[in-house]
């Protein structure tokens, strides 16, 4: 079944990266975090132009560098830095912050530690540190105890989430149909499982928007004219 690369190069994102681990350096400890925004969707739902297009209208607007975070970008920074703890822990404020957000966690997640742990650790850090727009993940849920991080998720009916599918991997429409539901359902089951939750649920997040209405620069004004109005 052919198949075609869904986010955008990873290549690309790692100088912001590396420009966000500078400034969590030597930023003063007693300032404001910068917000962060996670973007949740549907299996289907055109998550990353509008992150895209987020980065560009954030910053454009403050005039600093924003990073856009996806589990591909997480996996690059583990392999390039071999887990270095120093550069983790160069983000947010440590670990026992950290681990009075892992409590509320399943036990399943603690159980797979050595992987969860990790990938929680760099978008709880990473989320704390602001300027960022987190795809997927489970950031909202990991990150909803951070007063910084406003969170939102695309929805859309199934007719538009095969369609994009089957174009953007050049699949059939039946093969589109199959992989919508297969993958939404394991998505599902991996958000029970690890995080004791349902990504479903309207109340996790500031605002959804339906993907199939809302074109993408649409849908990032209005993030953005809520999260940099300062009103929370």
């Amino acid at each position: 079944m052919p198949t075609k690369v869904l986010a955008p190069s990873v290549e690309q994102r790692m100088r912001a990266y590396h420009d966000l681990t500078h400034r969590a350096q030597t930023v003063k400890k007693s300032a404001a975090p910068k917000p962060t925004i996670t973007l949740s969707r549907q299996f289907g739902c055109e998550a990353f132009p509008v992150a895209e297009e987020l980065i560009r209208r954030a910053q454009e607007l403050t005039g600093e560098p924003w990073l856009l975070v996806d589990k591909s970008l997480l996996d690059e920074v583990a392999r390039e830095h071999r887990i270095d703890p120093d550069i983790m822990q160069s983000l947010g404020e440590g670990p026992r912050w950290i681990d009075d957000v892992f409590a509320s966690f399943s036990d399943r997640w603690k159980a797979d530690a050595d992987y969860y742990r990790l990938l929680g650790e760099q978008v709880l850090m990473i989320a704390a540190t602001g300027n960022a727009v987190m795809v997927g993940l489970g950031a909202a849920i990991i990150t909803k105890e951070l007063k910084n991080c406003f969170h939102f998720r695309l929805i859309a009916d199934q007719d538009f989430k095969v369609r994009s599918i089957a174009r953007r991997m050049n699949l059939t429409r039946q093969e589109a149909e199959l992989i919508v539901l297969e993958r939404q359902k394991e998505r599902d089951r991996i958000m029970r499982r690890m995080l004791d939750a349902d990504g479903h649920d309207p109340l996790l997040y500031h605002a959804l928007f339906n993907n199939g209405k809302l074109r993408s620069p649409q849908i990032a004004r209005i993030i953005l004219d809520h999260v940099l109005s300062g009103e929370g």
